[in-house]
């Protein structure tokens, strides 16, 4: 009876075992490399939480196929320096054999990643923050072998907006300290051109090299003109050190900024009584019921990191759309998730929004054949045959250390200020 007993338990174990290895080779490992570490490390440890939580909530919903494979990543941190991003993503598609990898946060670590190895591989890549115009450019070009998708909008239309925010602050002269990479120069090139055809002034524009422990010099140079404010167009920690040296040497305590300086990090680094004058402009969003689970859960998910932390929201929507797109594909083949990306987002299809429950449905209709339109934690979201996205620009100000929406500015309406510039 004992040897009976003992048998039927070791069986019972090595079904348990089988079952359990038979789920392991079954998982689906999402390569993601984005800015743990650097200038913009604050968005990428942001941004992988907000991947996790999507991923989590698909997994627990069903996952893949009739197996109910999961979804798992392979997080890699970039150290916002291109060619380490580069090396990542390198080891991910060739070793690890990745079908998508979500990366990176900003621009100069996506496109580097998607012009060396992403395209030529024809393995997708969705980032959930870069806004460089030179991506939509890529695709013009046929350069991205249409892998390419962004959940922000480009900066050829942000540029826009914030020209018309600054002068309606009457912020008429403007002096610009700008990062010098091709978020940097871009952002400069779509604003100034919008900015001084609507009347503003640029009285200086001045690069910076990332990572020096002073930019007394250029805070001096751009000083010249006796512009009224200044647009800097940086990441939270060089920008925080670019304004104080802009502070100490005297420039007016009036401040543009772009979407990433949304940072606490940012004031707490530069002191709120110095920002009572800041102004900005994001990448918006139109709020959806993904928005109202995404702030109701991702602060616990995430060990505290607030949900309006910059790349936060649309992190979330690149790992859903990823998750809901490979169980459209049914593998973890790229070429079939690159197919399947429109039939998740398809706007004939059923509304599905973020969270485990919602993710079920999605599994059902998907498991029917029937097409589903993705809501995210931004709203809804459609790609272009570039990968790109539209959506409103929200308006934002500084006051007392505390982030506010001022009002908001639709894609529409700044589509209609561009064209009228021409």
């Amino acid at each position: 009876m004992k040897k009976l007993l003992l048998t039927a338990s070791m069986l019972s174990m090595l079904a348990i075992s089988s079952a359990t290895a038979q789920a392991a080779d079954c998982d689906i490992t999402i390569g993601v490399v984005l800015e743990l570490t650097g200038p913009a490390g604050a968005y990428g440890q942001a941004g992988a939480k907000s991947v996790e939580m999507a991923f989590r909530d698909f997994n627990e919903a069903g996952g893949v196929g009739a197996e109910g494979c999961k979804l798992v990543t392979d997080t890699r941190d970039s150290q916002t320096q291109g060619n380490v991003a580069v090396d990542q993503a390198t080891q991910l598609v060739n070793i690890k054999k990745v079908p998508v990898i979500i990366g990176g946060i900003i621009s100069p670590m996506s496109i580097p990643m998607l012009t060396s190895v992403t395209a030529p591989a024809g393995v997708v890549q969705v980032s959930p923050a870069s806004s460089s115009p030179t991506l939509t450019a890529l695709g013009r070009e046929g350069k991205t072998n249409g892998v390419f998708f962004r959940t922000i909008t480009s900066d050829a239309l942000q540029g826009t907006a914030a020209a018309k925010y600054a002068l309606d602050q009457g912020l008429k002269k403007i002096a610009i300290i700008h990062v010098n990479n091709d978020f940097g120069v871009n952002m400069v090139r779509e604003f100034s051109e919008a900015y001084t055809k609507l009347g503003g002034t640029v009285t200086t524009v001045t690069p910076y090299n990332e990572k020096q422990p002073s930019y007394s010099a250029e805070a001096t140079a751009a000083m010249a003109g006796e512009p009224d404010a200044l647009y800097l167009i940086s990441y939270p920690v060089d920008g925080a050190t670019v304004a104080r040296a802009w502070i100490s040497g005297g420039g007016p305590q009036k401040f543009l900024l772009n979407d990433g300086m949304n940072s606490e990090d940012f004031i707490k680094a530069v002191g709120a009584q110095y920002l009572n004058d800041a102004y900005g402009t994001s990448s918006g969003t139109t709020e959806t019921a993904s928005t109202k689970y995404f702030y109701g859960n991702y602060e616990a998910f995430s060990g505290g990191i607030k949900p309006d932390a910059p790349a936060a929201d649309r992190s979330y929507d690149a790992g859903a759309i990823v998750a809901l797109a490979t169980a459209r594909a049914g593998k973890g083949d790229a070429a079939a998730i690159k197919a399947a990306i429109p039939q998740v987002t398809d706007p004939a299809g059923e509304p599905i929004h973020a969270g485990k429950e919602e993710f079920a449905k999605a599994l059902a209709l998907i498991k029917e054949g029937k097409p589903i339109k993705y809501e995210g934690v931004i709203g809804p979201i459609a790609f272009d045959q570039y990968g790109d996205i539209t959506g409103p620009f929200r308006l934002w100000k500084i006051k007392d250390g505390a982030v506010t929406t001022t009002g908001e500015l639709s894609a529409d309406e700044v589509g209609k200020i561009k064209a009228s510039l021409k």
